[in-house]
């Protein structure tokens, strides 16, 4: 029955939708304070969002006004959409006094399609229709794009083969579909993220009012990831409070991490408690020697 439930949702979504919330929720709490990235970053991003969904329509008389788009880009793990949506969350907490804040998932691989015109009449759609309807609901809206690249492909580097008057007729249309989103709806922020800054059209980064650049993570950064990692497994087996508490095995196991984005950092502490049948069993005999171990089990092997 739940399973029915959750299809008959999906389905009835908007095009290109993938998800809708209302924000802020006791469930979307804990991206935003456990990713870690550079001093600064965060208020940086949190900074922008209010600005635009407190004081967009305001903004709006300055020659030159903000597009509310904000772009995340870098390589996978280095949690840019865990980061956006987090940033949601703050956003919406922020604002709260003035009302609730819509969060809207946008799929951008429901667009691309060999049909001549139809990747350019969806994208008008969202633009032009969804997004403003959505928007309408609340006093403020966060639209969340994952792989923008896929939306807003460079038009410069369309390959031919992949029907290039369709690509540029799309990317025309995320252009003057931001523009006009801007103008009817300032109080909309739309969050882009991608792995690959190359492929994004040149027109849509120049819209961006902050394009954030999230690099693998330095050993300061990994050493803060690797004690996050430990308090949560302290937290379920108080005896390995230890381990949280020496900063010189952190710094030693970032050393050995160096390399590793975020995610494979994490993984590889929780893959630590896995490596034998006893530990599973039992992760309070979690060892020093264990995490190393498993570090060095989570390092790249040659080509």
């Amino acid at each position: 029955m739940a399973r029915t439930r959750t299809a008959d949702l999906a389905m009835s979504l908007p095009h290109g939708v993938s998800g809708i919330h209302v924000l802020p929720a006791d469930h979307h709490d804990g991206p935003w304070e456990s990713i870690i990235v550079p001093p600064g970053t965060k208020e940086r991003l949190l900074g922008t969002a209010v600005l635009v969904l407190r004081h967009g329509r305001a903004l709006q008389s300055l020659s030159g006004p903000p597009h509310g788009l904000v772009v995340l880009a870098g390589p996978p793990g280095t949690g840019k959409t865990t980061l956006c949506q987090g940033l949601a969350q703050a956003a919406a907490m922020a604002v709260a006094n003035r009302g609730a804040t819509t969060f809207v998932e946008v799929d951008p691989h429901d667009f691309p399609s060999e049909m001549l015109g139809e990747s350019q009449r969806g994208v008008r759609r969202l633009f032009a229709e969804t997004l403003p309807e959505l928007a309408a609901r609340r006093p403020h809206t966060v639209v969340l794009v994952d792989e923008v690249e896929a939306l807003a492909v460079r038009r410069s580097t369309a390959s031919f083969e992949t029907n290039p008057v369709d690509v540029h007729r799309a990317t025309d249309a995320v252009l003057s579909g931001l523009d006009a989103l801007r103008a009817t709806c300032p109080h909309v922020l739309l969050l882009a993220t991608t792995n690959f800054t190359e492929g994004v059209d040149e027109a849509f980064l120049s819209r961006a009012d902050l394009v954030l650049r999230l690099d693998l993570p330095d050993t300061d950064v990994l050493a803060r990831i690797i004690r996050s990692s430990l308090v949560e497994l302290a937290a379920l087996w108080p005896s390995l409070r230890g381990l949280v508490e020496d900063d010189a095995l952190h710094a030693k196991l970032a050393d050995c991490c160096a390399g590793f984005d975020g995610r494979r950092t994490r993984k590889a502490i929780l893959a630590a408690v896995a490596q034998r049948p006893d530990l599973a069993e039992n992760p309070e005999r979690l060892t020093v020697d264990d995490l190393f171990t498993a570090v060095e089990a989570f390092r790249p092997g040659p080509p």
